[in-house]
């Protein structure tokens, strides 16, 4: 496994749509292990491929910790309710705000043996499923912030 780095904010990759993945390959694999051993070294509790600057459709999501979810070509199929909560991004170091969120979510997505899934969250989980999808689209969090919060820094 490797370190990868994070593209920053201000990187044009980030606004481009990432292309599905057609097949899992051993390099898809790869990415996989690459992207969680990344995500664990920064502190994140979720990250898009697009993030380490490959533009294909996959996406890591942890908030609670041994609950890792590898969601290959993911796509949200059922939303409801409305949350607000803080939100930050390994891409806008330093940047926080309020953002709008549904307060429950249902994902549909591959895992890396091929499976088919179904990931259901509410609260922190929905606002990550919603957070790291939207990467997967050009989208980040600053995109849908209602007001940002002051840094302690």
């Amino acid at each position: 496994m490797a370190l990868l780095n994070i593209v920053k904010e201000g990187d044009p990759i980030l606004r481009k749509t990432s292309r599905p993945i057609e097949e899992i390959t051993p390099r898809i694999l790869t990415l996989l292990d690459d992207m969680k051993e990344t995500m664990h070294a920064a502190n994140g509790c979720g990250l898009a491929a697009v993030q380490v600057g490959v533009l294909r459709r996959v996406v890591l999501i942890e908030v609670e910790e041994g609950k890792l979810y590898e969601m290959i070509n993911p796509r949200i199929v059922f939303r409801a309710g409305r949350q607000e909560a803080e939100e930050g991004c390994l891409s806008v170091p330093g940047k926080w705000g309020i953002t709008a969120r549904p307060a429950r979510v249902t994902a549909r997505y591959t895992d890396r043996n091929g499976k088919e899934c179904e990931l259901r969250g509410d609260g922190l989980l929905a606002r990550a499923i919603c957070h790291e999808l939207d990467h997967l689209d050009g989208k980040l969090f600053t995109d849908v912030t209602l007001r940002y919060i002051e840094s302690e820094e």
